[in-house]
């Protein structure tokens, strides 16, 4: 790339960064169309709901909850797509800015070095065009001989070191353009990632809630009992299967663990918004993340990126405020208090509140302070 390429790049480059100024798509509840997609009809394809005048029997309202409860695990899974989008666009975002300064102060760079050379060039015209040892050998004073040396040696040796450094410059400055044009391309694809999952989620939960509005008022109560029983079963199967602790657990919590769960406790009632990360309320992984982070401990935003990253341990060594990951594509996470009980952040229509531990298929722990 040569210089005036770089050099407009660059321009385009700080003028295109005027796009980096609009902000995301606000982390809001979604409000799904009342006119779903084909995709989600298609998701939300099910067993005809009997009408609220010929109540449902309990298998149909089983069948309806699995329904339910596997198109919120997918609507889960997407909302862990589209925060971890966020987080990369957010990263290529301050990436391009910290690159455009880089572009912008080697521009300005190269603009003074040429200045000191074309000074250097002037001084030399200035006397006459000759070369300084041209000029040395046709004097014939000794002592402005001995001294004109010196000059020339400190003047060549300025005059490598500017032109090197001009080089050195420009060659950061297309490096800088490259990187830039780079990131660029990355940000566009994690934009379209965001656009991707929010679309799967609205449709998910748009299919979920087709679904419930069906029941009659009795019926959906019913069918948060069955919720409610189905969770009861696989923590009692859990805790009934459970390896004996190897410590005692209450006693091992360091002060970090104690301070996340009081931060994560102290949420309890607050809604669940996919993407949120509160204060008003939370993701699943906008809870844990929140709450280690209070807990002077950053951790990944998301839940697939806390089982991926974060150290894991065996669930006999369980303690409160380790984080509990669900299903096997980790897309969901609770954090451990004790007592075979975790506090999270379930799915849309729901708020942050207690449950068993073992009332989710378990994929694994990890311990943010290890």
């Amino acid at each position: 790339m040569n210089r005036r390429h770089c050099a407009a790049a660059a321009i385009t480059l700080v003028c295109a960064l005027g796009l980096l100024t609009v902000p995301v798509q606000a982390m809001a509840a979604p409000t799904p169309d009342s006119s779903p997609s084909p995709s989600a009809s298609a998701s939300a394809s099910a067993p005809a709901v009997p009408s609220p005048a010929a109540p449902s029997s309990e298998k149909d309202l089983e069948k309806i909850r699995e329904q339910i409860e596997t198109l919120y695990r997918q609507a889960g899974a997407a909302t862990d797509a589209y925060n971890l989008a966020e987080e990369q666009t957010k990263k290529q975002s301050g990436e391009i800015v910290k690159l455009a300064k880089a572009i912008v102060d080697g521009q300005a760079r190269i603009a003074e070095l040429k200045d000191r050379a074309g000074a250097q060039a002037r001084e030399q015209y200035r006397n006459g065009g000759l070369p300084p040892g041209a000029q040395l050998v046709l004097s014939d004073d000794p002592q402005l001989f001995l001294d004109g040396v010196n000059k020339v040696r400190t003047s060549q040796q300025a005059s490598k070191t500017v032109l090197a450094e001009l080089t050195r410059t420009q060659e950061d400055l297309e490096t800088y353009t490259q990187d830039a044009s780079s990131n660029w391309h990355k940000l566009e694809t994690n934009r379209v990632k965001q656009a991707e999952a929010k679309k799967k989620i609205n449709a998910q939960i748009a299919a979920a809630e087709k679904l419930e509005s069906r029941l009659a008022k009795e019926e959906r109560a019913r069918l948060r009992q069955l919720e409610q029983d189905a969770a009861n079963r696989a923590q009692s199967a859990w805790l009934a299967t459970r390896p004996t602790p190897n410590v005692d657990v209450s006693g091992a919590t360091t002060a970090a663990g104690k301070a996340a769960v009081a931060f994560a406790t102290a949420q309890i009632g607050k809604p669940y918004v996919w993407g949120a990360t509160g204060p008003g309320s939370y993701d699943c992984s906008g809870l844990t993340s929140q709450a280690w982070a209070a807990a002077g401990r950053p951790i990944p935003r998301t839940s697939q990126e806390q089982w991926r990253l974060l150290p894991r341990i065996d669930i006999q060594d369980m303690r409160p405020g380790d984080l509990i990951i669900y299903h096997a594509d980790a897309s969901h996470v609770g954090m451990y208090v004790g007592d075979g009980a975790i506090v999270h952040s379930p799915r849309p229509g729901r708020h942050v509140t207690l449950a068993g531990a073992g009332s989710m298929k378990i994929l694994g722990v990890v311990r943010p302070d290890r």
